[in-house]
């Protein structure tokens, strides 16, 4: 199994970026996919995540209004658009996929896979 992250990058405060991550190796139709991210000297946190059998959407406070999750789930795909970046949100972003249920879509130890990373940096 492979997730792969792109879209990263460099943006001023304000800005925008879109996050995508593609898996392969197996699908994950039946539960979701799922954002982290993880600064320097700290512990990975959520930021947003799709449960593909509900279709909900759940967001970390700190995303709330300003990022949005989407996907596709037959292409085992999530895409995460970010608006009104803040330096803060500076950060290795992480896609992840769950193969199986979960009554807390929003913790670290719900999902199975990892990609390698995306590095967000907003600048002030």
């Amino acid at each position: 199994v492979q997730l792969v992250e792109s879209g990263g990058g460099l943006v001023q405060a304000g800005g925008s970026l879109r996050l995508s991550c593609v898996a392969s190796g197996r699908s994950f139709s039946r539960y979701g996919m799922g954002w982290f991210r993880q600064a320097p000297g700290k512990e990975r946190e959520f930021v947003a995540a799709i449960s593909w059998g509900s279709g909900r959407t759940y967001y970390a406070d700190s995303a709330k209004g300003r990022f949005t999750a989407s996907g596709d789930n037959a292409k085992n795909t999530v895409y995460l658009q970010m608006n009104s970046l803040k330096p803060e949100d500076t950060a290795l972003y992480y896609c992840a996929a769950r193969s199986r249920a979960t009554s807390q879509p929003m913790g670290v130890r719900s999902y199975d896979y990892w990609g390698q990373g995306t590095q967000v940096t907003v600048s002030s």
